[in-house]
């Protein structure tokens, strides 16, 4: 089966296509922008598809990054795969982004427990931590970094979140992933659908509100 997947949950716009009969990666994309995911999204799918000389009716799923991760740029993967899905009449199956992120940083070598942390903005890190297994054992959750250096700063960490707050991911190992790459969230969820363990939905993990949000009180004006 051909496995599409892509993610827009960090600042990478990344896009891969794998065999799932051999694990291969056919082809893969990635683009660092956090302020075009939806300008590059499609572009980068269809660099994927066009690479690996296969076409959308070929395809026989999707998996998609869940975040979590900022509103806007989280959504645009998440509205794609909902329509290519429905478009294609193939299931669509949602990764925790983190996860990806992990299972790319076991490839890179990295053993035994360790964090991954990713960027929230507003001073604050979307994270999870995974024990030996690289199984998540706790999050994902948001939280100030400052709030974490008791529980999460003696272990090693990867991820852009990571990198950002030095003072409280003490050990970040050299050569770990900074984003997602969808080659890893592909080969993550492959692994997991073949020894039948369900995915998430492709619904979105927020963690909290979005920034922008509809007024509560509107101006009243008077008649002149």
């Amino acid at each position: 089966m051909l496995l599409l997947a892509f993610d827009t949950a960090t600042p990478a716009v990344t896009a891969a296509l794998l065999d799932t009969e051999d694990g291969a990666v056919l082809a893969s994309a990635d683009q660092v922008d956090a302020r075009r995911h939806g300008e590059l999204l499609l572009p980068v799918v269809d660099r994927v598809l066009r690479t690996a000389g296969v076409g959308k009716e070929q395809l026989g799923a999707l998996a998609v990054g869940v975040g979590p991760g900022p509103y806007t740029g989280l959504r645009v993967g998440l509205a794609t795969a909902a329509a290519l899905g429905h478009a294609l009449g193939i299931p669509v199956h949602g990764v925790c982004t983190l996860d990806g992120i992990a299972h790319a940083a076991r490839q890179a070598g990295l053993s035994g427990p360790f964090t991954v942390a990713t960027d929230a903005r507003r001073k604050e890190v979307y994270w999870a931590r995974y024990d030996a297994a690289a199984g998540r054992a706790e999050g994902p959750q948001v939280d100030r970094p400052g709030e974490l250096a008791e529980r999460l700063g003696g272990l090693p960490a990867v991820g852009a979140g990571a990198l950002l707050y030095p003072e409280v991911f003490r050990n970040v190992p050299e050569g770990m992933p900074e984003h997602q790459s969808a080659a890893a969230l592909a080969a993550y969820a492959a692994g997991e659908l073949a020894a039948g363990r369900p995915l998430l939905p492709p619904t979105p993990l927020y963690l909290r509100r979005p920034d922008a949000e509809v007024p509560k009180n509107y101006k009243t004006v008077l008649p002149a």
